[in-house]
């Protein structure tokens, strides 16, 4: 898959919290098919990345979520980690920037806690889609058809439930993403 992504440009949208293995690795596989990728948060300077509930690395902020706009970018990618997108939930920017992607038509990748910001954007409405397990109830009240699968595509969205999907998450965003 080298180089199918030269000249496209990838948001990650993550803060403090994030599952560290699902930024570090979507961020690795896309910047080895000839990516850019940015690092945009609601904080500035820095975010803290966990192993599950221990901190891990740091990780550096390119642009903040209030200054960006969609149309800078090809795609979106949204880590998860429990803390990280339920913050971001909270943050009218980032809920404005993730729904922008979808009325662009534009693809998305969400992986395990991150589809609570597609249900804030109000974008999960009769997609199939897939999350970490306690998402199902949240997932299905938002309108959409939880699927227990290691990936899923829905017109644009894709979506993984944990870090042991990584491999199938990345696959599937390489394949979404270069089309």
């Amino acid at each position: 898959m080298a180089n199918v992504l030269n000249g496209k440009t990838i948001a990650f949208l993550a803060t403090d919290g994030v599952e560290q293995i699902e930024l570090t690795r979507p961020w690795q596989d896309l910047q080895d098919a000839g990516a850019t990728v940015h690092l945009v948060s609601s904080n500035t300077g820095e975010i803290q990345g966990y192993h599950h509930l221990t901190a891990a690395d740091v990780f550096t902020v390119d642009k903040s979520v209030c200054y960006v706009d969609a149309n800078d970018y090809d795609a979106l990618v949204l880590p998860g980690g429990v803390a990280n997108p339920d913050a971001l939930r909270l943050d009218a920017d980032a809920v404005s920037f993730v729904n922008a992607f979808f009325k662009a038509g534009k693809p998305v990748a969400a992986i395990c806690h991150a589809p609570w910001l597609l249900i804030e954007a109000g974008v999960v409405e009769g997609r199939r889609l897939t999350a970490w397990p306690s998402l199902k109830t949240d997932l299905v009240n938002a309108g959409g058809k939880w699927v227990d699968v290691a990936v899923c595509e829905d017109k644009g969205l894709i979506t993984s439930r944990k870090p042991d999907d990584l491999d199938a998450f990345c696959e599937k965003m390489l394949e979404i993403f270069s089309a």
